[in-house]
Formats: structure tokens, sequence, C-alpha cells
């Protein structure tokens, strides 16, 4: 298998994983108009384990390091394969929510609170994680927090951002906030679960028996069913559209279809990515940098889909004062641990 242990190549690795999971909702803009999320995401999840099956027998089984792909699977315990799998059950769970929450109450109340709660809390679990290992997490704590505090700013500056495009509204639905508390609250934890599936060899924090590359293939079983169960038993309850038939599912498009499977490869990459990195960088930092997305996000917004063309005045100041932010951010984290 393919190990990472340079830390500055770990680095870029959790940038390339942050312009991916900033960049994959870009193709759902691609599918049809009438193709509702619901028949999108099927194919967005099936690209999700395409990627992992790809990386498991290619980064996952080359090289001459530690374990390839099959041996690894002969020798995967019960607790470390349903570490996996509740990873990308949470993942998909807090991320199906978010989407409920940007339906009820729209992306500037969603976007700052949910993916805010998901970005900090998911930090300190994994900061704790590999404290409770014996494990020092950073360096020098004081740069890796002071990057967070820049980079949650940053975060609350997009979220205004997208405010000053929303309606005007006498009062938010409760209901939306409570769905982005919650959603934010199962991604915060994702990660964490992933990572107590690793083998302590490959990743601090880690406890169980799997390399990152098979973590990452059970990781996408858990998103599988997790979709299954979200459209069988908590649509309905919730309220996100209609689940939709095979029938209308079949009948989109080629280019329909591509466009989600091409989501999921871009998401997963972006997982593979975030979790070759996660030895050499660390939990903590790899969380960080990772899902430091949704600044990623709002550039897409910005200057290819041109959201933010009819926002109000000082909008663009916001924008420019959020991406020196997350530049800064982005410098401090990475040196709290060079």
């Amino acid at each position: 298998m393919v190990i990472v242990t340079n830390y500055f190549m770990a680095i870029s690795l959790t940038i390339l994983a942050m312009i991916c999971w900033g960049s994959w909702a870009n193709t759902q803009k691609m599918a049809q108009k009438n193709w509702r999320f619901e028949l999108y995401y099927w194919d967005k999840v099936i690209g999700i384990f395409i990627m992992a099956i790809l990386a498991a027998f290619t980064f996952g089984s080359l090289g001459s390091s530690g374990r390839s792909f099959l041996t690894d699977l002969q020798q995967a315990d019960t607790t470390s394969i349903i570490y996996g799998m509740l990873g990308g059950a949470l993942w998909n769970a807090g991320n199906l929510l978010l989407v409920a929450a940007i339906a009820t109450a729209g992306m500037s109340v969603a976007f700052p609170i949910g993916g805010g709660i998901a970005w900090i809390l998911g930090i300190v679990v994994n900061y704790v994680v590999i404290l409770m290992a014996g494990k020092i997490p950073s360096q020098k704590p004081a740069l890796l927090w002071i990057g967070v505090l820049i980079i949650v700013v940053a975060i609350f500056l997009s979220g205004k951002s997208y405010q000053g495009l929303a309606k005007k509204q006498e009062k938010t639905p409760l209901r939306g906030i409570l769905l982005s508390v919650a959603g934010g609250l199962f991604i915060a934890f994702f990660y964490g679960f992933v990572v107590k599936s690793l083998d302590s060899s490959f990743v601090d924090g880690g406890t169980g028996t799997l390399t990152p590359y098979t973590a990452i293939v059970f990781f996408s079983f858990g998103v599988i069913l997790c979709t299954i169960l979200f459209y069988l038993f908590i649509m309905k309850q919730l309220k996100i559209g209609v689940p939709g038939s095979m029938k209308e599912y079949f009948a989109g498009s080629l280019k329909t279809h591509t466009a989600g499977l091409l989501g999921g490869l871009i998401w997963c990459l972006g997982m593979v990515s975030s979790f070759m990195a996660v030895g050499a960088a660390n939990p903590a930092i790899a969380y960080a940098l990772s899902n430091a997305a949704p600044v990623v996000a709002i550039l897409w917004g910005v200057f290819i889909w041109k959201e933010f063309k009819d926002a109000p005045k000082g909008t663009n100041a916001l924008l420019g004062i959020m991406f020196i932010l997350y530049i800064v951010g982005l410098f401090l984290i990475t040196y709290s641990n060079s």
C-alpha cells in the first residue's frame, strides 16, 4: 500500500481533499434542472463506492509497505469494520439532514450552523482522540487553535454573505435550525469513528486493525446502508422531497447519471486523500484542513456560478476578507505541527 510519511506531502493531500469536498456539489448543477436531488444522490453514492474500490485496489494494494487491501480484509476484526461503517452512516445521515435544513430554512441558516458545528466540534473530537491515545496532537497547539479560530471567522463571513442573498423572513423556522444542528453533530463525529477503525501503526489515535484504504471501503458500505434506510423510513417524516421510483431513475439520461457519479467520485477522492494524509498530519490537523471545504464552495459560487452578482453592497468586501482569513488560517494550521 502507499503510505505518506512526509508532513508537507500530507498537507498537500488535505488541501486536495478540501478542494474535492468543496467542489463535488458543482456536479449537481450539471445534472438536468428537473432531476431531483433524491435521484442525483443515488448516483453520488454509487460514485463513492466505485472510488473506494478503485483506491483499495490501487493505492491500497501497490508498493511494499503495510498490507495490501485483500490481505487486510483477511485480518480485519468485526469491531473495526463496524467503526468504519458507522463513520459512513454518520456522515451520510448528517449530509442528508443538512439537505433538509437547506430546503427548510435556506443556505444562510443551514450553512453557518450545520457546517460550523461539524467543523469546530470535529476538530475538538479528533484532538481528544489523539490525546486519549497518549500522543501529542500538535507541536504548537496555540498556532493550531488560532488558525482554527480564524477559519471559524471566515466560515461565519461566508454565512453572512449567503444571508445577504436570502429573502427576508420574519422568522427563521425552528425546524430548520434543529435539522442544521443535528446534521452538524452527525458529521462532526464521522471522522473520529473512521480513525478508530484504523491500525495504530498507520495513524495516531487508531484502535482498530484496518488500513485507511480498507476503512474507506467499509465507510462506503455504511453510506449505502444509511441511504437505503433513510429513503425507506426517514424521508417522508422529514419531508425531503419524495423518494422517486426506479422507473423514474432509469429514465434519466446518460449525462444526468454521469453528473451524479462524478460527484461521488470527486467526494470520495477527497476522502481517500484526507486519509492518506492522516498518518503524517494526524487526525486533528487532517480534519481541520480537509473540512474547510465550505470556503472552496463559496469561491465556486462567486467566480463560476456568479451566485453573488445580485448580492447587496458590501458583500464582495466580506468575501475578500473571508478569503484572506482562510489563507492565514490554513498557513497557521499547517505550521502548527511542522
